[in-house]
């Protein structure tokens, strides 16, 4: 048995809880999650996150059959993201070295390092709240606009989307030419935000993450 190794306790309510057990024994994980028997008990599922010369896998056990009301409300990532459990379920943390020989390594796992992998099983998480601190901090283009610059109401620049009524008549003569500009600026607006997309998820594979799923049957 190995001494003082952290666990991830995924309780029914969804709620996590770490936990440190004295002497491991995976045959005796059961008894972690407040069950009585190792009856429907077992491992149901390996993620393995790969990041340069080291690979963490995480392995989840639980139970898939028990009573109406006991299900497990945690969500977790792919594969068993459509697996209903009953009770409590429990996290367990090995790691592997890239050129070690050997069995992979138990390790401890807490909560923090937990939800750092969770995030990355699911190909992370925008943070919005610092979205939003960004957003404030934007200063006002139209701040340092001439008076001149803007419309009498609302105080637009004059870009063709708001003016005053005496540039109306100034206006019409390009209204059609205006409106197929448009109608390009909006597809190029999309193949950017595509593009920007695909980026964002070149960014993450450069980050050297490599995410393996394996059920166990």
């Amino acid at each position: 048995m190995t001494s003082n190794i952290g666990v991830v306790i995924v309780e029914k309510t969804g709620t996590l809880k770490n936990l440190c057990i004295k002497s491991f024994s995976e045959s005796d994980l059961y008894k972690k999650c407040g069950f009585k028997s190792t009856e429907n008990f077992k491992k149901h599922c390996d993620w393995k996150i790969k990041k340069g010369g080291l690979t963490y896998i995480i392995s989840a056990y639980g139970k898939t059959v028990g009573k109406a009301m006991s299900e497990n409300k945690y969500d977790f990532p792919p594969p068993i993201d459509t697996t209903l459990f009953f009770g409590n379920c429990v996290l367990v943390c090995h790691t592997e070295y890239k050129g070690e020989s050997g069995a992979p390594l138990l390790e401890s796992l807490d909560i923090e390092l937990w939800e750092k992998l969770y995030e990355t099983l699911f190909g992370g998480f925008e943070d919005l709240s610092a979205t939003a601190d960004a957003d404030d901090a934007e200063v006002d283009e139209l701040e340092n606009v001439p008076t001149s610059k803007k419309t009498k109401a609302g105080g637009y620049l004059k870009d063709g989307f708001v003016v005053d009524e005496e540039d109306v008549e100034d206006e019409e003569d390009g209204e059609h030419e205006d409106e197929e500009e448009d109608e390009f600026g909006s597809c190029e607006e999309e193949e950017t935000s595509e593009n920007t997309s695909y980026d964002s998820g070149s960014e993450l594979s450069e980050e050297s993450y490599v995410v393996e799923a394996t059920l166990c049957e």
